[in-house]
């Protein structure tokens, strides 16, 4: 049996969890992958996998904590760090990698940015510079002034992720589910 630094200085400071959150923060070495739905303590599971982890000496820097939300990646890292303090086993999780996982691809993108044909300052852009981007198109090739109404940038984003996500040639996506546009197939096209 492995002796973990929880188990030296305090009973048991996970008798609160549950047996598979407790198996989960005991397990051995090795990645671990926890699938939960909302509400089972997924956070304070994880928090206290990092905590355990960190107090018995695994390199904080080799741990990767990741979440769908920042708010749920900081709440992790912190009370994570709060319990290794608590143990009072001198280390600390200052130097674990935690955040979303967007966020944590985006950093290592940047790093290995030229590994994959990239620049490391290219730009993102969210759904709503992506509408913003189809208004400008639309301005700048005066759809926007035409007699007959042209559909809006937000709009011609949705016609496109339709036609790119769902693999449907443009026409096929205007006739099912903008027909309203399609007598703009060719505009749209050049968009």
């Amino acid at each position: 049996m492995v002796k973990h630094m929880f188990e030296t200085t305090v009973a048991d400071p996970f008798a609160h969890l549950n047996s598979a959150q407790h198996e989960a923060v005991m397990h051995g070495d090795g990645p671990l992958l926890v699938l939960a739905g909302a509400g089972t303590g997924k956070t304070t599971t994880l928090a206290a996998r990092v905590a355990r982890l960190v107090a018995d000496g695994v390199d904080p820097q080799r741990i990767l904590l990741l979440t769908f939300t920042r708010r749920s990646a900081a709440d992790m890292l912190s009370r994570a760090g709060r319990m290794v303090a608590e143990a009072g086993s001198g280390a600390s999780t200052g130097r674990v990698t935690g955040g979303t996982f967007h966020a944590i691809a985006n950093r290592l993108l940047r790093i290995h940015a030229p590994a994959v044909g990239l620049s490391p300052d290219f730009t993102i852009m969210d759904e709503g510079d992506a509408a913003e981007m189809m208004t400008l198109l639309r301005q700048e090739l005066e759809l926007d002034s035409r007699e007959r109404r042209f559909p809006r940038g937000p709009t011609l984003l949705s016609i496109y992720s339709r036609a790119v996500n769902a693999e449907e040639p443009l026409k096929q996506v205007l006739e099912k589910r903008f027909p309203w546009c399609r007598d703009d197939l060719e505009d749209i096209r050049r968009i």
